[in-house]
């Protein structure tokens, strides 16, 4: 049996992130004995839910070296297309509502890989352009309207308050989410490819890769996830707005880096994903709770952020200088 190395254990970046997690759960806990509780816990990850189903195809869209600031727009427009068809369509079950909603997003973020893989056009401008274009198409496809909760299936706005064997419905499906990516990302040929491409593109395309075709991939399951949000985000809010989910991007990015993946390509996994959103999840649950002001909320996050990147960079360096050293010797 192979043994554990402890010193491999605790200079992961995983395990960093971990030991902030828990010292930041510990100095709450501290002020508000209230935290860990059962039912703060659950609306915790309840509220998570969503961010984390979003930073697992982040994840996949950083690994290739790419990014994508369009998915709060495709969450407002896979949202708003499926409530206007429920508004027209009660009858319509509410599986099959996650099933458009999906499809929706994956046709939206199809597009966007396109434009990138085959176009070669930057992400951030391709992604940036699109992010106003389904914004402006959302509020056009309602004509500036907003569907309300009475034009909604009740089947579809009992789903968000929901449960499975006592868990929540919204993070039952993150947990499923979370399942399946990490046996994609670990064990498929397109998961390998895709650290293949952020790690060393030229490596990948001589190794007969198709870079484009991962590029439109990678984008469509980032379209597809962000359009699955799109109807949770209409089951727990009861209503379809235009301005739905804007700047929702900017805290999946971040929830990413704290958990250790890199904004270059190649580097990072599912647990470090998990371990960032939750670590997100808790100031964004905590800093009410401890009566922080909101002027200083955003500080406080920033600070957090700051500090697990820092961590994380110092890893990364300390576990790149063990490499060399195995190498010379």
């Amino acid at each position: 049996m192979k043994k554990i190395s402890w010193k491999k254990l605790i200079s992961s970046r995983e395990m960093s992130l971990l030991i902030v997690f828990i010292i930041l759960c510990t100095l709450i806990q501290i002020r508000n004995s209230k935290f860990l509780t059962w039912g703060n816990i659950s609306d915790l990850l309840t509220n998570a839910s969503m961010m984390s189903i979003l930073a697992v195809g982040m994840m996949c869209v950083l690994l290739i070296g790419g990014i994508d600031i369009s998915i709060g727009s495709t969450v407002a427009f896979s949202g708003m297309a499926v409530a206007l068809m429920l508004r027209s369509n009660p009858q319509i079950p509410t599986l099959l509502s996650f099933i458009l909603g999906t499809l929706v997003g994956t046709i939206l973020g199809f597009i966007i890989g396109l434009i990138i893989g085959k176009g070669k056009v930057m992400p951030i401008i391709a992604t940036m352009g699109l992010m106003y274009a389904y914004r402006g198409a959302t509020y056009l496809i309602a004509k500036n309207q907003w569907v309300p909760s009475y034009q909604l299936p009740d089947g579809l706005k009992r789903f968000a308050t929901g449960k499975l064997l006592g868990i929540n419905n919204m993070v039952v499906v993150a947990i499923v989410i979370y399942i399946i990516f990490a046996y994609f990302i670990r064990y498929t040929r397109t998961g390998r490819r895709i650290y293949a491409v952020g790690s060393n593109p030229e490596a990948a395309q001589i190794s007969g890769i198709n870079i484009d075709n991962i590029k439109i991939i990678v984008y469509s399951i980032m379209g597809g996830l962000s359009g699955l949000v799109g109807i949770l985000w209409l089951s727990k809010y009861a209503s379809a707005q235009g301005d739905a989910a804007q700047g929702f991007e900017i805290d999946i990015i971040a929830a990413c880096v704290i958990g250790g993946v890199s904004l270059s390509g190649g580097k990072g996994t599912v647990t470090g994903v998990i371990l960032g959103v939750l670590t997100l999840g808790v100031l964004n649950n905590a800093l009410p709770l401890i009566n922080i002001s909101p002027f200083w909320q955003d500080a406080i996050k920033g600070l957090v952020i700051l500090l697990a990147i820092i961590i994380n960079t110092m890893t990364q360096r300390s576990i790149h200088k063990n490499n060399l050293k195995r190498r010379v010797i």
